[in-house]
């Protein structure tokens, strides 16, 4: 049987740290051994080179068997009721006696095997009941405690005291995983890291990952030599995953950094909170140490305390600043917008200040900016809502440190580091800001963060310093709380309606005016139209009664004088259709009278008995086809007929007889992808003299005429008037031509599914 090592040989040789496979190193320390066993048949597929000398047993002489076949029936019976219990990677340790030697076990499932780390068991029992005596003692007295600060410098003492490490440190993260040692418990002799802060690559992303995974960690001896891990070389690569082991052996890398920093030993506890890296519980000791698994559980006991205080002790101060920021937000309800001067009024409450804790607010409405304490000038405030309200797409955003938004605005990061923004509307640039000014603060790091790694002749290693290295950080306010924020956005929502309000307000005011001006023109212009339809006929049929008198009954008369009377004759003929014309277009709006259905097919034979000398005087032929029934005004869609037709034969060729040709059919139009219309459309078409095409759809504008009224007589009312009547019976109307060869009219009717 040949037998391979698993270890990664690789993994000393990377060129980036963030990349290293450390939950497969294929080796442990030395402090106990690993056994792997398949979860089928409880066969042996991994062991630890050092099983010889904690059982007697060579791994050669366990790999490839059962754990009854080595350790009896009584051992395998323990591990499968323990199994079966669920009771893996609880607080509950597996006692198992191997080769008549006691041993405490965790054990813990991962893939396909039962990974099983054997530690041998203690027997001062008397210490460790003590221990956890004084572990009870501390969950009794912590609770008197009131921030989460003396919460942790309490923890930090009480694990101190149990594990007897030389330094116990509380270490958080910040957003970026940036630590910070937050309280600590440290021998007198030794120097102190308290608020020293640690660079986020002191502990790489893939490190940060197997300690949520892993909540306890244990190094006995910086110095330990690997103890490989063995299999049976059945030809296939072998890889076992360690990232919830205990024993797993640390990188290489990390274990330089704990030589840098002159530690012998380290225990490191997780603490999660809403399924996050919180912090961690690091102890260290400057000689090497092997704590008890009873006792490293004790210890643990304090992570748990610590995690589960977090939200208590946060909710406590995020309740406190919750009623100040209410209190703010009932008072500052009870202004209302009215007018601009109710946007001073609002600003200059300091209430409104409050609401977030802010040190200046502005509000930007219709260009105009209204502001109170210490904000950005008018313009900057400006420029600063503009580029916002592109960049949330009309939303919101708070950030304690504008200046990484906008670079461009160091020179007033001072005053605004810090801000609220919600934005009032969502297509202008009308916003309510709250500003904090810039927070000089400094930072002591624990060694140039900048130079957390660094490379040598074998690659990679960790900085070698940790000397103190202070840093000042500006254009950066005091961050923004979870209470001053949700605040800030139901006044801003709140705000928001108001506007709204007030803009609906003042747009029916507006509305109301407007109103009453348009009663007022259509009054003056019903006056208008009276004058025009009525007063202004009176002298026109006087001015034609006295012409024609003059030219029927007087002899002699100059034949200037003649032409002159017949031009003026003309002159107010025409002038009377144009008022006739206009009468009937401006009546055409005003008509109220109910759709009947009407027979288009007689409708327009009627039409054609009408106008039968026009038509007999210009030789013309009128086609009629089956036309279809629509619904509408009788005399109204008369009326459009008889000006269509009457417009083809009175825009005839002179090189040809007037043929009008009326047809239809029945054809569904698409105005978009949702909304398909039916319609029944009707043609007038002729042969006359046509218009060229881009002219198609001004003939249909109100006295527009593209022909001499010398060459063709009329008012240009009447294509407008045939476009009225369309749009009245709820259809339009079209025009297409060929100059020189006739025009098409195309009338468009509603109809019904059921009618085609």
């Amino acid at each position: 049987m040949n037998i391979k090592d698993i270890v990664n040989r690789e993994i000393v040789n990377l060129t980036n740290c963030e990349q290293e496979p450390i939950h497969i190193p294929g080796s442990i320390q030395p402090h106990g051994f690993l056994l792997a066993v398949n979860i089928t048949d409880f066969k042996v597929e991994f062991c630890s080179g050092n099983s010889y000398e904690y059982i007697g047993i060579k791994h050669q002489d366990i790999l490839g068997k059962t754990i009854d076949s080595v350790f009896g029936n009584e051992t395998i019976n323990n591990l499968k009721d323990y199994i079966s219990r669920d009771l893996m990677l609880s607080a509950s340790l597996l006692k198992l006696e191997l080769n008549s030697k006691n041993f405490l076990c965790t054990v813990h499932k991962r893939d396909n095997h039962y990974i099983i780390e054997a530690e041998p068991a203690s027997v001062n029992e008397k210490d460790i009941s003590f221990e956890y005596n004084q572990t009870a003692q501390l969950l009794g007295y912590m609770h008197d405690t009131h921030t989460l600060k003396e919460l942790c410098q309490l923890v930090a003492e009480g694990t101190r005291d149990i594990t007897g490490y030389d330094r116990v440190m509380i270490y958080r993260f910040d957003k970026d995983y940036n630590g910070e040692v937050y309280a600590e418990s440290v021998r007198e002799d030794l120097e102190p890291f308290l608020g020293l802060h640690y660079p986020h690559t002191d502990i790489p992303k893939q490190a940060r990952e197997l300690y949520m995974q892993n909540l306890l960690r244990v190094i006995t001896d910086v110095d330990y030599t690997p103890v490989p891990i063995y299999t049976i070389d059945n030809g296939t690569e072998k890889n076992l995953d360690l990232s919830l082991s205990i024993l797993r052996s640390t990188s290489p890398i990390h274990v330089q950094y704990l030589h840098n920093m002159g530690v012998g030993a380290t225990l490191t506890i997780s603490l999660i909170h809403q399924k996050k890296l919180w912090g961690l519980i690091a102890c260290h000791h400057y000689s090497p140490k092997n704590l008890a698994p009873d006792l490293r559980l004790a210890a643990q006991l304090q992570g748990h305390f610590i995690t589960s205080q977090i939200d208590i002790r946060q909710k406590n101060e995020e309740y406190e600043l919750s009623l100040k920021t209410a209190s703010a937000l009932d008072k500052v309800k009870d202004i209302t917008l009215t007018n601009a001067a109710s946007f001073k009024e609002l600003v200059n409450s300091k209430q409104l200040l409050e609401l977030c804790n802010a040190s200046g607010v502005s509000v930007l409405f219709n260009n105009s900016v209204y502001k109170s304490g210490i904000t950005p000038d008018d313009e900057e405030i400006k420029k600063i809502s503009s580029w916002l309200s592109t960049y949330t797409q009309n939303g919101s955003l708070h950030t304690d440190k504008l200046i990484d938004l906008l670079p461009e605005y160091k020179n007033v990061c001072e005053n605004t580091s810090g801000i609220i923004y919600h934005s009032l509307d969502i297509e202008n640039d009308n916003s309510i800001i709250w500003y904090r000014p810039e927070t000089v603060k400094e930072i002591n790091w624990a060694g140039d963060p900048n130079k957390s790694i660094e490379k040598d002749e074998k690659g990679l290693s960790p900085r070698k310093s940790f000397d103190l290295w202070k840093e000042v950080v500006k254009c950066q306010s005091s961050p923004w709380e979870k209470p001053e924020i949700d605040t800030a956005a139901n006044y801003a929502y709140r705000l928001q309606r108001q506007i709204n309000l007030l803009v609906i307000t003042n747009e029916e005011q507006k509305y109301r005016k407007l109103s009453e001006l348009l009663k007022e023109t259509n009054s003056e212009l019903e006056n208008i139209n009276w004058i025009s339809t009525h007063d202004l006929q009176e002298p026109l049929r006087k001015i034609q009664l006295v012409s024609s008198r003059i030219l029927s009954t007087e002899k002699n008369i100059p034949e200037k004088v003649e032409d002159a009377i017949k031009r003026m004759n003309s002159s107010a003929n025409r002038m009377q259709t144009l008022l006739v014309d206009i009468l009937k277009y401006t009546r055409l709006k005003h008509e109220d009278s109910n759709f009947e259905t009407v027979d288009l097919t007689e409708l327009i034979k009627e039409v054609v008995v009408e106008l039968h000398e026009t038509i007999e005087e210009k030789e013309a032929t009128v086609n009629i086809d089956v036309l279809p029934q629509v619904q509408g005004v009788p005399f109204l869609l008369k009326q459009l007929f008889s000006n269509l037709i009457s417009n083809s034969i009175k825009y005839s060729s002179p090189d040809r007889k007037p043929v009008v040709q009326l047809s239809a059919e029945k054809v569904p139009v698409a105005f978009n992808s949702t909304n398909r219309m039916l319609y029944k459309l009707v043609y007038v078409a002729d042969n006359g003299i046509g218009f060229e095409q881009e002219y198609a759809e001004s003939i249909f504008n109100i006295f527009t005429r593209l022909h001499s009224p010398l060459d063709y007589k009329g008012s240009g009312v009447g294509l407008a008037l045939c476009k009225k009547i369309v749009q009245n019976h709820n259809g339009y109307i079209t025009a297409s031509g060929k100059l020189g060869e006739g025009a098409v009219i195309s009338i468009y009717f509603p109809a019904d599914n059921d009618e085609i």
